[in-house]
């Protein structure tokens, strides 16, 4: 059996309007977020979903709700498919923290995986937290098409677990997902394809 998941990034918020880092807080769409789930809407309006799962935030909530809506659907809502915590720099940007800690810094990018952010998630565990929600969204929706609204770092590091690549890639491999834009990956018990990657919606 073989599930087709459609996994897009919640729109703009306030803080990642000013590149800050919003991971567990819960942060107002912008203006543009909300333009971008509107867009998300009209293209889920095209292209029909069986199933819109959602993160418990309400940026991916309010995001996966136009598309709910044109498609007469409600939206399941998955605890796991929450961004991961990033600790100190919850809030801030990757350079408040350099000036701050310039070793830290670029320990991080370097390896983000081996040297999270400090009183952060493990990137480990929330990879695993991640990919086995979509194993189970896959799981309960059998052949056919399901709309996932989840997060930027969250979505990186479960593709890189789904697609076999090293987690400490996830920023070099996949750099960002834009908001709203739309990925698709082709799920099985024992496989995963990824068959676009970061197509926009407008």
């Amino acid at each position: 059996m073989t599930t087709t998941l459609l996994l897009a990034r919640h729109g703009q918020t306030v803080w990642h309007a000013e590149n800050r880092y919003a991971g567990i807080s819960d942060v107002a769409l912008t203006d543009t977020g909300v333009t971008q789930a509107e867009a998300l809407g009209r293209w889920a309006a095209a292209h029909p979903v069986d199933a819109i799962w959602t993160s418990p935030l309400s940026r991916a909530v309010l995001t996966a709700a136009p598309a709910a809506h044109a498609l007469n659907l409600v939206p399941h809502t998955e605890p796991a498919l929450r961004e991961c915590d990033f600790g100190v720099v919850e809030g801030r940007t990757l350079a408040e923290f350099a000036a701050e800690d310039p070793g830290a810094a670029e320990a991080f990018r370097a390896d983000p995986v081996a040297y999270p952010f400090p009183e952060s998630e493990d990137p480990t565990a929330a990879a695993a937290r991640g990919t086995a929600a979509l194993h189970r969204i896959a799981a309960a929706h059998p052949e056919q098409r399901v709309l996932v609204v989840a997060h930027n770092t969250l979505l990186r590091l479960v593709l890189c677990r789904l697609l076999s690549i090293p987690l400490s890639e996830y920023r070099r491999v996949f750099p960002m997902l834009r908001n709203a834009a739309v990925s698709e990956i082709r799920m099985t018990q024992e496989e995963s394809a990824l068959l676009s990657f970061n197509v926009p919606c407008v």
